[in-house]
C-alpha cells in the first residue's frame, strides 16, 4: 500500500489530526510545531512521530510544503509584493522566503510570477501523501480512487442512457397531443435568447472559465466578443483547455477534486467531472452554432458529428 493509500484509509482520528496541523498552518504560519502538538494534545516527541508515519513526512516538512504551495498561489493570482508574500507564508526576511522557495521549485519566486502555469495543479510540489494547498484556503486530499479515460467515456453514457430513461419516464404522464407537439428548439437550461455571437462566446468563455477555476482565479473577462477578439481569445484557451485535458488523463486524476472560486459560494468539481461538464454543454452550443451558420448558407460543417472525425483518428 502506498502512503497515499495509507492517508486515507488511516483511522479517522488519526487522519483529523493530520489534516487539524495541516489546516492550523495555513490559518497562523507563525505556530511552531511545539504549540501544534500541544493543540493535538500531545508531547512534540510523539506528534512528530504520529505525524510521520500517518502522512510520510514530518510535521515541519508538511508545514513548509504547504505554506510554500501557497506562497506560489499567491504569487501566480495576486499582485502582494515577495515580502509580503513572504511574511505569510512565515518567513522573516525576502531573501528566506528566495532561498527555501527556489530549493523547493528551481527558480525563484519572480519567475513562477511571470511564468504562469497552465493550473497551480502544476505547482504542488512533490508529497508522499497527496495532501496539497487547495485555492483558495483550504486543503487538497488524494482521491479514494481513480477514474480511468474509459471510466469516464462509459459514465458519460450511462448518464445518458439513465437521463434518456428518465425522459420517457416524464413524457409518458403528458397527454398525447402535447408528446406530439411541434418542438421549438428550447435552451432555457443553456442560455437565453441564444445569437451565433452569443453562443460562439459562452463556449470560449467556457474554456476561460474553467482554466480560470483550476488556476485558483474568477471569472475571466469576457468583453470582446467581436470575432477576431473571440478568435485571439480561443486561441489561447483552447490551447490551454486541450493541455489540461491530455495531461490530466495522462496523471490518471480525473477523480481528483479542485474547488471552483469563480462562483459564490465556491464549489467543489472532480478533474473529470469538469471534463464531461464541458463536453455536454459545448455540443448543444456547437449544435446550435452549426444550425446559426446552416441558416446563414454555410454548411460545409454538416451536422458537427463527432463520428466522422473520431473514424479518422482511429483509421
Amino acid at each position: 500500500m502506498t502512503t497515499s493509500e495509507q492517508v486515507t484509509r488511516m483511522a479517522p482520528d488519526r487522519l483529523a489530526t493530520v489534516l487539524d496541523l495541516a489546516q492550523a498552518c495555513l490559518d497562523d504560519s507563525s505556530s511552531t510545531a511545539q504549540e501544534l502538538a500541544g493543540r493535538a494534545f500531545l508531547s512534540r516527541f510523539h506528534f512528530d512521530r504520529l505525524v510521520t508515519a500517518a502522512a510520510g513526512e514530518p510535521p515541519g516538512g508538511l508545514r513548509r510544503r504547504l505554506l510554500l504551495e501557497r506562497a506560489a498561489y499567491r504569487l501566480t493570482t495576486t499582485a502582494d509584493t515577495v515580502l509580503d508574500i513572504a511574511v505569510e507564508a512565515g518567513y522573516g526576511s525576502h531573501e528566506g522566503f528566495t532561498r527555501a522557495f527556489a530549493r523547493a521549485y528551481g527558480v525563484p519566486p519572480t519567475t513562477i510570477r511571470r511564468h504562469r502555469p497552465l493550473t497551480f495543479r502544476e505547482l504542488e510540489l512533490s508529497a508522499p501523501n497527496g495532501v496539497h494547498f487547495q485555492p483558495p484556503g483550504g486543503l487538497r486530499l488524494p482521491a479514494p480512487h481513480q477514474e480511468t479515460q474509459m471510466d469516464i467515456v462509459q459514465h458519460l453514457v450511462d448518464h445518458h442512457v439513465d437521463t434518456l430513461t428518465a425522459i420517457i419516464e416524464r413524457a409518458s404522464t403528458l397527454p398525447d397531443e402535447v408528446v406530439d407537439h411541434p418542438i421549438t428548439v428550447s435552451v432555457e437550461t443553456i442560455d437565453d435568447h441564444p445569437t451565433l455571437r452569443t453562443v460562439i462566446n459562452a463556449m470560449v468563455t467556457q474554456e476561460e472559465h474553467w482554466l480560470s477555476a483550476l488556476r485558483g482565479g474568477g471569472w475571466p473577462d469576457e468583453q470582446d466578443q467581436t470575432m477576431s477578439g473571440l478568435r485571439d481569445r480561443h486561441a489561447v484557451a483552447g490551447a490551454d483547455y486541450r493541455a489540461f485535458v491530455k495531461q490530466t488523463l495522462a496523471d490518471g486524476t480525473l477523480a481528483d477534486t479542485f474547488v471552483d472560486t469563480t462562483c459564490q459560494p465556491p464549489a467543489t468539481h472532480t478533474l473529470g467531472g469538469t471534463i464531461g461538464h464541458v463536453i455536454t454543454f459545448a455540443a448543444v452550443r456547437r449544435a446550435l452554432a452549426v444550425g446559426a451558420l446552416e441558416s446563414a448558407g454555410i454548411r460545409d460543417l454538416d451536422n458537427g458529428d463527432p463520428r466522422p472525425f473520431l473514424d479518422e483518428r482511429a483509421g
